[in-house]
């Protein structure tokens, strides 16, 4: 019955920064046909049917403790073609992460509101 994952949202406090994420680290593009709403945000096209969106809404969990490996931590999970390449972008904006504890080649890192986010190695 369940046929994908469409979406996945993150809330976000500061739009512009967390676009200097979204778009200048990891390279995503802005989806120009995200529709007004009543708060402010953004659409981004990953893969070919699915979207993170960022909403400039509240966060209730603002502030609370999160773990450091974002393994541990609610988070999305995301396949990357190059590990070699998104590594060396998360380095040179210095940007902390940590890897899979699992073994798998993968990392973990957070966006500028502390959202967890998971890369794998695409097989």
């Amino acid at each position: 019955m369940i046929a994908g994952i469409h979406h996945t949202s993150f809330l976000t406090s500061d739009l512009s920064s967390a676009r200097t994420f979204y778009e200048g680290v990891l390279g995503l593009q802005a989806d120009p046909r995200r529709p007004s709403m009543s708060f402010d945000g953004v659409w981004y096209d990953v893969g070919q049917h699915q979207q993170i969106h960022l909403m400039v809404l509240p966060d209730v969990a603002a502030g609370l403790p999160r773990p450091v490996h974002g393994g541990r931590d609610r988070h999305v999970a995301l396949m990357v073609s190059d590990m070699a390449e998104l590594v060396a972008r998360l380095n040179r904006a210095g940007i902390a992460y940590t890897l899979s504890q699992s073994g798998r080649s993968a990392l973990f890192c957070r966006d500028p509101d502390q959202n967890a986010l998971e890369f794998i190695a695409e097989i």
